[in-house]
C-alpha cells in the first residue's frame, strides 16, 4: 500500500494553549483552570522531507478522550500504523484504525484519529501541490462566515458578548438547563443581536418537559433558529419526541459522532439538522461521509469545532468550504484562543477566507509549538 514519499516519523506535542476568555457550557468550562486549554499537536514527516500538521483539543467534559489518552493513542496505537504509509494513503489509515481500536464497540478514539488524520492531508496536498480543499473535491465558497459563540453567563455579560463580536453573522447561545437563566440569557442576547440568528446549544443540559417550559417562554424572542442537543446524547427516545413537539428546529451534536449515527439518526427521525465536527468524525474524510449522509437525507449542516487552533480551523475551512450551510459557522478559535500558532489565515467582514496554498495553506509556529510543550 505504500505511495510515494512514505511517512517516516511522527512527533506528539501537548501544549497549554491560552485562551483570550473564559467560556462556559452546560457541562462546564472549556479551559483545564487558570485559562489554559491542552491541545495535541502531531507533526508527520516523510522520507522527502514533506511536513504535515494535525491538532486536536482534549475536552474530557464533552468527549472521554483526555490529553493523556491522545496522546498514547497516536504514539502507541496510530504511529505505528501510519509510518511507511504514502500521506495519501488516508482511507488505509482509517481501515487499519478501525481493525485496532474497533469503532464497533466504541468511537474507535476519533480524537486522536483526527489530529493524524489532518497532517495526512495536510501532508499530502503539499505532496501534490494543491490545497485540501481541492484533495476533498473542491470548494464552492471562497469564503466562510462566523458564528459567535457565546457561553453561560450573566444576561449583562452576554449582552457585552454580543456587541464585541458584532462583526459576525449569528449567536450560538449556550443554555445550562435552568429555565429562567436561560430565558434571561436569550433575551439578553436578542436585544443587542440586530436580528441576526440566534443558535441554542444545550451540550445535553435539559430534561425534555423543562425544555419545552423554555421554548414557550422565549417564543416571541425574533432570531431564534434552531436548539442543538438538548437531552443525553443516548436519549433518542426524547429527541423523536421533541423533534415531532417542537416548532424550533433539533440540532444532532454529541448524539452523533458517524456517518453510522447520523444514519440511526435520521431513521429514527430525531433530528433536522446535524452538527459536523472534524474531531467527532476521526478526520476530514470520514466527516465528508457523515456530510453524504446528512444531504441524502436533507438534514441540514451546521458546522462547528472545539476551539481549536489555526491547524484545526484551517482544516474546518476546507471541509466546509465544499458544502451549503444552514447558519454560519461556529469555529470559535479564533474567537476564544490568545494563539492560534500559525500564520496566513486571513478574516474579511466576519468571513473566515479559505486558504488556497499547498495542504493547510497555512504556516505553523513549529518553533512555538516545540518550546511550548509539556
Amino acid at each position: 500500500m505504500n505511495g510515494p514519499s512514505p511517512i517516516r516519523t511522527v512527533e506528539v506535542f501537548r501544549v497549554p494553549v491560552p485562551f483570550a476568555q473564559s467560556f462556559a457550557l452546560g457541562s462546564g468550562s472549556v479551559d483545564n483552570g487558570g485559562g489554559v486549554a491542552d491541545v495535541v499537536f502531531v507533526r508527520i514527516e516523510t522520507e522527502d522531507g514533506i511536513v504535515g500538521w494535525g491538532e486536536q483539543r482534549a475536552l474530557p467534559t464533552w468527549s472521554y478522550e483526555t490529553a493523556e489518552t491522545i496522546v498514547s493513542v497516536i504514539t502507541g496505537e496510530l504511529a505505528p500504523l501510519v509510518i511507511g504509509l504514502s500521506p495519501y494513503d488516508i482511507a488505509t489509515f482509517h481501515r487499519s484504525v478501525s481493525r485496532t481500536l474497533s469503532p464497533s464497540v466504541s468511537n474507535g478514539f476519533p480524537f486522536a484519529q483526527n489530529a493524524v488524520d489532518i497532517a495526512m492531508h495536510d501532508a499530502a496536498g503539499k505532496l501534490a501541490g494543491v490545497s485540501v480543499h481541492q484533495l476533498l473535491g473542491g470548494k464552492v465558497h471562497d469564503q466562510i462566515p462566523l458564528c459567535s459563540a457565546i457561553g453561560i453567563d450573566t444576561p449583562e455579560a452576554v449582552k457585552a458578548r454580543v456587541r464585541r463580536s458584532s462583526e459576525l453573522h449569528a449567536y450560538k447561545i449556550k443554555i445550562s438547563g435552568s429555565v429562567e437563566a436561560d430565558a434571561a440569557a436569550v433575551r439578553a442576547a436578542a436585544e443587542v443581536a440586530d436580528g441576526k440568528p440566534l443558535w441554542l446549544d444545550a451540550n445535553q443540559s435539559y430534561a425534555p418537559s423543562a425544555l419545552r417550559i423554555l421554548l414557550d417562554r422565549i417564543a416571541d424572542v425574533p432570531g431564534l433558529w434552531c436548539v442543538e442537543q438538548p437531552v443525553r446524547s443516548t436519549d433518542w427516545g426524547s429527541m423523536v419526541r421533541l423533534r415531532h413537539d417542537l416548532t424550533l428546529p433539533l440540532a444532532l451534536d454529541e448524539g452523533s459522532f458517524t456517518a453510522a449515527d447520523l444514519a440511526r439518526g435520521v431513521t429514527l427521525g430525531a433530528a433536522d439538522m446535524i452538527v459536523v465536527k472534524t474531531c467527532k468524525s476521526g478526520g476530514l474524510r470520514q466527516a465528508q461521509k457523515t456530510v453524504a449522509v446528512a444531504e441524502a437525507h436533507g438534514v441540514e449542516l451546521l458546522a462547528s469545532g472545539l476551539t481549536d487552533t489555526g491547524i484545526g480551523f484551517a482544516a474546518a475551512l476546507h471541509l466546509f468550504s465544499g458544502h451549503d450551510l444552514a447558519l454560519p459557522a461556529e469555529l470559535n478559535g479564533p474567537e476564544l484562543l490568545s494563539e492560534l500558532y500559525v500564520d496566513g489565515l486571513e478574516f474579511v467582514d466576519g468571513h473566515a477566507v479559505v486558504p488556497t496554498g499547498p495542504g493547510l495553506g497555512v504556516e505553523v509556529d513549529e518553533d512555538r509549538i516545540r518550546s511550548t510543550a509539556l
